[in-house]
């Protein structure tokens, strides 16, 4: 049975990613890409589907020990888990070396103190799980083969089959170092090159630790803010700049539950806030970088912009189930690929128009393509943003006039009248201020509830939605608006949890609610970071900073946070570690950062 999920780190080599246990075992690794199928889907099944354990030896049919201790190294993506056993200690270093050819994930194992018994069990599973490779011996190596597949394993320890498993044991002592690689090759390939581990080690500690001297934020938060972007960064696919939401997929946003969906793709709207707060941490590279997916990815077919793309901007996501996986503690279905990707949703414009304004605002090189894409989505947004859509969380019931999707089609359009006001791009400056003022008296009109004193999530609908909290933070109203101060207040009594957490609208149980679905789910914990941000806006620092900290209370002890906490439970449901919960986290850093500079 697979742990936790707050149970795993993250490695990666920001191409692909792989989920590793407090017991040592690699339960998710999808080769070569972040969307490849799975070499090991442990995760969302059992150790039939494929895992990599390297822990101290145990009795066969015990649990594998979890580590006593974990951390990163300093500020990299080199993870170390150390074990006290009764015959001493030992420690395993793994890490994905930044790829120059074969993508490798290495396992060093290093003894501390005693004589301590290893073992490494190696069970790949091509095919999320489903084909069991030909393992064979090259020479001195071990590959397993299957299809277009090929993985080599590289290790100075004896190794044996047996039940389909590739088998190491050995003992460490103090000061000793046994390294075990696996590469990925296609396999009608050459043998990919025999792997350096000491000097791939050395090589990924110095990446990091240069990457991370470009952070321009030294507040006082600086160890959660650096770990998110080191967790951001590792979830951009280097070859092309975009950025995937989640390594994972069907990671479930409620146990047992049918909330089950694949973050392994490039969703404009989490790769528009993640690129704002690159920007605003130093890291300009990065942002030039998804600008530039940004604009391949959409080409010259704006009209016809999608929700998501794929990480190199492919467009066919076409969603499947996996019948044969059992999904994570029983939640099925196992989804991969993604239907939401042909939804319309009219807030991605206000997104994206709001990344290529603060691009340009911040000085990155200016592009003429960027601009005119900016003015052709604002043109598509005239005709089409009093359409109803099925809205940020993507529901899959009918769609609806959502407040949030018209509050961000109004961004679009505002960001845009300043960039023509700026004198760089020419535009129907005053045809596009007469349409930002028809949305804004639209949005105040229809989407406000008068007798609450609150917007609510939808024209003419009772339900709230804490994507609201954001009408402030774009600058749609100010944050003193009574307006805006009676939203907050509402969705503090109405969508917070006994933890003063924030889920996102009401589900229904049993029946399906408002996004067409059963079930429920945790709080979501962006939106808990977005009411922090607010309150801080409003002048209510000390309960922002409050409820700040306490999400920071909710990271795993490796400071990484999936989508939701499931307050029943008390854990981390969703898929993980996800960038839409990181990025805030980085959001509201700043903003309270800035708060105590100015005295708030």
């Amino acid at each position: 049975m697979a742990g936790r999920i707050e149970d795993y780190a993250l490695i990666g080599d920001m191409q692909t990613a792989a989920l590793v246990c407090r017991d040592g075992t690699a339960d998710w690794l999808c080769l070569p890409r972040f969307d490849s199928h799975a070499a090991f889907a442990g995760l969302l099944g059992t150790e039939e589907h494929g895992f990599w354990r390297v822990g101290p030896a145990h009795p066969s049919g015990a649990a594998p020990p979890p580590a006593d201790r974990r951390r990163y190294r300093g500020d990299s993506l080199v993870l170390e888990s150390e074990w006290d056993t009764p015959r001493g200690t030992v420690r395993v270093i793994d890490f994905m070396p930044p790829r120059d050819g074969a993508p490798q994930l290495i396992r060093i194992v290093e003894g501390v103190s005693g004589r301590v018994p290893m073992r490494s069990a190696l069970r790949m599973r091509f095919s999320y799980g489903r084909v069991v490779p030909w393992v064979h011996k090259v020479g001195d190596r071990t590959v397993a083969v299957a299809g277009p597949d090929s993985v080599w394993l590289d290790t100075t320890a004896d190794t044996f089959g047996k039940d389909l498993t590739t088998y190491a044991d050995f003992t460490v002592s103090p000061g000793e170092r046994v390294a075990f690689t696996i590469s990925w090759q296609p396999s009608h390939g050459e043998p990919p090159a025999l792997p350096d581990p000491e000097g791939s080690l050395e090589a990924t500690e110095e990446f990091w630790r240069e990457w991370v001297e470009h952070c321009t934020y030294h507040g006082p938060y600086r160890d959660a803010v650096v770990r998110s972007l080191i967790t951001l960064k590792a979830l951009t696919y280097a070859p092309t700049g975009g950025i995937v939401a989640a390594p994972t997929t069907s990671l479930p946003e409620e146990i047992g539950g049918v909330r089950n969906w694949d973050y392994r793709y490039t969703w404009l709207r989490d790769a528009a806030i993640t690129l704002s707060s690159l920007l605003r941490t130093g890291y300009r590279e990065e942002a030039r970088a998804w600008r530039e997916w940004l604009l391949r990815a959409v080409a010259g077919d704006p009209e016809n912009l999608q929700i998501m793309y794929g990480i190199a901007g492919e467009r066919e996501l076409g969603e499947a189930e996996l019948p044969w996986l059992p999904g994570y503690e029983n939640s099925s279905p196992v989804r991969v690929g993604n239907g939401a990707a042909d939804q319309l949703q009219l807030d991605v414009y206000g997104e994206v128009t709001e990344a290529l304004h603060l691009a340009h605002m911040t000085g990155l090189a200016r592009n003429d393509y960027a601009s005119l894409l900016q003015l052709r989505l604002i043109g598509y947004l005239e005709d089409h943003w009093n359409e109803p859509d099925e809205g940020i969380w993507e529901v899959r019931g009918p769609r609806r006039h959502f407040v949030h999707s018209k509050v961000m089609a109004w961004v679009a359009v505002d960001r845009t009248i300043k960039l023509i006001e700026s004198g760089d791009v020419d535009g129907p400056l005053e045809r596009w201020r007469e349409l930002r003022d028809d949305i804004h008296r639209d949005v105040c009109e229809k989407g406000y509830d008068k007798e609450r004193n609150t917007f609510t999530q939808s024209y003419g609908s009772k339900e709230l939605d804490a994507s609201l909290l954001l009408i402030p933070q774009m600058g749609f109203l100010p944050p003193d608006d009574k307006r805006v101060i009676g939203t907050i207040e509402a969705i503090q009594r109405e969508l917070s949890t006994p933890d003063g957490f924030v889920l996102r609208y009401p589900t229904a149980g049993e029946e399906a609610g408002v996004d067409g679905l059963e079930g429920d789910e945790g709080a979501f914990l962006a939106c808990s970071f977005w009411l922090a941000d607010d309150l801080a806006m409003i002048g209510r620092v000390d309960e922002a900073r409050q409820l700040f900290e306490k999400l920071l209370g909710l990271r795993n002890d490796l400071g990484l946070l999936a989508e939701e906490w499931d307050p029943r439970l008390q854990r981390q449901v969703g898929n993980f570690p996800q960038a839409f919960s990181h990025v805030p986290l980085i959001d509201t850093a700043l903003r309270l950062t800035a708060s105590s500079a100015f005295g708030g």
